[in-house]
C-alpha cells in the first residue's frame, strides 16, 4: 500500500517554497466590489453534481456568491491550475483529485487552510481525511470518495447467463463466456490512458509506487504486484476478451449504450458518469464489490475522489475556505452529490446515503448504498502519492497507449513510466534512491 508518512510534507514543502515564491498572484476573482456587494468566488470543478451544489450554496449565502467553471476533469484541470497560478489568474477555489494534491502543493497552487479547518477532522474517516492533510497541515476539504467497485449491465449479464465475478480469476472466465456468447460484446475495457484505474488495481494487489524514508524517495512502478496486474490485463487484451481503447469517447459511449461493453471497474462515481453517457440504459445496471485478487481479501484501492482546495491566488481565503468546508460537510451539498450517484466523503454524508434512493442509473438496486458503505469500510486506508503524479499520469498514457498500438508488452511500459517519473523528481530537486 502507498501510505503517507510524516516526512512527505517536509520533502514537498522544501521544493514548494521556491515554486510558490515565484507563482503567487492576485487571483482572477473573489474581489469585493467597491459598492460593498457580495464577494464573488471563482470555482473550477467538473462533474454533474457540481452545479447543483453551487446553486444550493448561492441560494443560502447571498454575501458570498460562487461562479463555477468546468475546466476539465482530473489531469486537465490540474495542469490548467498550475499554469493559471503562475500567470496570477487562478480561481479562488478548485476541485483537486487526491492523487494530484501533492503535486498541487509542490506547484504552489493549494493553500494551507489549517487555520480555517477547526473541527473538520472528525467529519471524515481517517483514511479519507489523510488524503487532504500532510503532517498535520490541511490543504483541502474532502468532497467525495472513490473506492473501486464493479458497475455492470445486469440486464445483459442475465441475458448471457453471466454470474457476477467475485475474483479476478472468475472475471477472466466471465470475459470468455461473454465473448463466446456474443463476439461483438466485451465484459469491459482496458483503457491505456486510465492511470487512476490501473493504479487502484495495483493498490489492491499490494503495490507501493512511491515511498519515502527521511528525504529519500523510492519509486517502483514495475514492482512484482504491478507487473502481475499488468500481465493479467495483457492476457485479456491478447485474447481479445476485453476491448483496448480509451474511455468516454463517442465510440466507447455508443458501445455502452448498445450493450457491447458490459462493466466498468471504477470508483463509486461511475454510476453518475455512466448515467450521463447512457441515460437510456438506466435500470439495466447494478453495482457489486470489485473482484478480489486473493479470494477472501475484500480490500480495494481508491480510484479518484477529490478535495476542495483554496488556491494561493484567492483574495478572500477565509470566504473561500468557508465555501470549501460547506461543500465537504453540508447536508445540502451531500444531497446533491447523492442524487447524481457520487459518494460523499463525509461520514454524515455517507450516513445520508442510507436514507436515499439509489442512483439514477440503477433505480432498482435498493441495496446500492449499503453495498457502497461496505466497500468503503474495506478500502485501503491512508493511500499516499508522490509529488509528481501529473508527470506519472502523462507518462502512463503515452507509454501504455504506445504499447497497445504497437503490440509490445504492457509490463515494459511500466519501466518507461518509472524512468520518466524518477528523472522529473531528480530535476525538481528530490533525492531518489537507486533500485
Amino acid at each position: 500500500m502507498m501510505r503517507r508518512t510524516a516526512p512527505v510534507v517536509a520533502t514537498l514543502s522544501a521544493v514548494a517554497l521556491t515554486v510558490a515564491a515565484c507563482s503567487s498572484g492576485s487571483g482572477s476573482g473573489g474581489a469585493e466590489p467597491d459598492d460593498g456587494g457580495p464577494i464573488t468566488l471563482d470555482y473550477w470543478a467538473w462533474g454533474t453534481a457540481q452545479q447543483p451544489m453551487v446553486d444550493a450554496w448561492n441560494a443560502a449565502h447571498p454575501d458570498i456568491q460562487v461562479k463555477r467553471t468546468d475546466a476539465g476533469g482530473g489531469t486537465d484541470s490540474s495542469a490548467k491550475l498550475v499554469t493559471a497560478t503562475r500567470a496570477g489568474n487562478a480561481p479562488d477555489v478548485a476541485i483537486v483529485e487526491y492523487n494530484t494534491l501533492p503535486a498541487m502543493i509542490v506547484a504552489g497552487v493549494a493553500q494551507d487552510i489549517t487555520e480555517y479547518a477547526d473541527g473538520l477532522e472528525g467529519e471524515f474517516a481517517p483514511g479519507v481525511w489523510s488524503q487532504a492533510t500532510f503532517d498535520g497541515a490541511t490543504y483541502g476539504v474532502p468532497q467525495d470518495a472513490g473506492p473501486q467497485a464493479l458497475t455492470y449491465n445486469k440486464a445483459r449479464f442475465d441475458e448471457l447467463g453471466i454470474d457476477v465475478p467475485k475474483t479476478w480469476e472468475e472475471f477472466a472466465e466471465a470475459a470468455e463466456k461473454v465473448h463466446e456468447a456474443d463476439p461483438d460484446t466485451y465484459i469491459t475495457t482496458f483503457a491505456p490512458d486510465d492511470f487512476g484505474g490501473l493504479s487502484a488495481f495495483a493498490q489492491q494487489a499490494g503495490a507501493e509506487w512511491w515511498s519515502v524514508d527521511g528525504d529519500t524517495w523510492t519509486v517502483d512502478f514495475d514492482d512484482p504486484a504491478t507487473v502481475a496486474v499488468t500481465d493479467y490485463w495483457q492476457d485479456l487484451v491478447d485474447r481479445d476478451l476485453v476491448s483496448a481503447e480509451p474511455l468516454l469517447t463517442p465510440e466507447w459511449n455508443a458501445k455502452v449504450n448498445d450493450g457491447e461493453v458490459l462493466s466498468w471497474p471504477a470508483g463509486l462515481w461511475a454510476a453518475g458518469v455512466l448515467y450521463g453517457v447512457a441515460e437510456e440504459s438506466a435500470g439495466d445496471w447494478a453495482m457489486a464489490p470489485l473482484p478480489q485478487w486473493t479470494e477472501g481479501d475484500p480490500a480495494v484501492g481508491f480510484q479518484g475522489g477529490s478535495a476542495v482546495v483554496v488556491t494561493t491566488s484567492a483574495e478572500h481565503p477565509e470566504a473561500a475556505a468557508e465555501f470549501a468546508r460547506w461543500m465537504g460537510v453540508a447536508e445540502e451539498a451531500s444531497a446533491a452529490q447523492i442524487e447524481q450517484g457520487q459518494y460523499p466523503a463525509s461520514l454524515a454524508g455517507q450516513e445520508q446515503t442510507l436514507e436515499s434512493d439509489p442512483p439514477l442509473l440503477m433505480p432498482k438496486q435498493k441495496d446500492y448504498w449499503e453495498t457502497a458503505a461496505e466497500i468503503t469500510r474495506t478500502t485501503i486506508p491512508e493511500i499516499s502519492w508522490g509529488p509528481n503524479t501529473n508527470v506519472a499520469s502523462s507518462a502512463f498514457q503515452d507509454a501504455m497507449s504506445k504499447a497497445v498500438t504497437n503490440g509490445t508488452p504492457l509490463r515494459d511500459a511500466l519501466t518507461e513510466i518509472e524512468a520518466e517519473v524518477v528523472d522529473d523528481m531528480k530535476t525538481a530537486g528530490f533525492e531518489v534512491a537507486q533500485k
